[in-house]
C-alpha cells in the first residue's frame, strides 16, 4: 500500500493527563506501518461534556503511515485501551486517552465506526488549533477553506489555550 499522511487527535484529561499524551506518542511511533510522527504543541482546553470535567490537554500529530485507515484505527483504540480508555454510551465523557483519526490523505471515507474527515473536527478549536500549527494551509476534503481559516472561525483564548513558554 501508498504512504499516506494522516493527522490523529490527541485528548486525555482524566489522571496523569501528560503521561497519557506522552505514552500514546511513543506508542504511535513504535506501530509498524508509522513514520515520520510530527507532534503539535500541547493545549489546554475547556471540557465538552456531560458535568463537572477537568480541563483537557489536546495536540495533534502528523505521521506518514502504509496502514490502511481501518487498520490504523485499530491501532488508535488499542492505544487508548493499553491507556484505560473504556468506552461508554454517554459522548464526550472523560477519559484517560482519546485518539480520533481526523484526516488520511485526501480520502473521504463513510464507513460503520470509520468517518474521515472528522466529522465535527471543523468545528473544534482543540482540534483546528494545534492542526493548525502542522497544516495551515491545508484545506479539509469536502470543505474550501484552509485548516486556518477554519481556526480563525472558532477561535476562543478563554476556551483553548496553548501551554508551555
Amino acid at each position: 500500500m501508498e504512504e499516506e499522511i494522516a493527522y490523529v487527535a490527541l485528548g486525555s484529561n482524566l489522571g496523569a493527563r501528560e503521561q497519557h499524551l506522552a505514552g500514546a506518542l511513543d506508542a504511535l511511533r513504535a506501530v509498524a506501518g508509522v513514520r515520520e510522527l510530527a507532534v503539535s504543541s500541547v493545549y489546554e482546553t475547556a471540557p465538552i461534556g456531560p458535568g463537572e470535567q477537568d480541563f483537557y490537554l489536546n495536540a495533534v500529530a502528523r505521521l506518514t503511515t502504509s496502514l490502511a485507515p481501518r487498520a490504523l484505527l485499530e491501532q488508535l483504540l488499542a492505544i487508548e485501551a493499553t491507556a484505560g480508555r473504556r468506552r461508554g454510551p454517554e459522548r464526550n465523557a472523560p477519559r484517560t486517552l482519546d485518539l480520533d483519526l481526523l484526516l488520511y490523505g485526501e480520502h473521504a471515507i463513510d464507513e460503520p465506526g470509520l468517518e474521515v474527515p472528522h466529522p465535527r473536527m471543523c468545528d473544534r478549536g482543540f482540534v483546528l488549533e494545534p492542526l493548525c500549527e502542522l497544516a495551515p494551509d491545508l484545506v479539509v476534503p469536502g470543505r474550501t477553506d484552509t485548516v486556518e481559516a477554519l481556526a480563525r472561525r472558532v477561535r476562543d483564548a478563554t476556551c483553548v489555550r496553548r501551554r508551555g513558554p
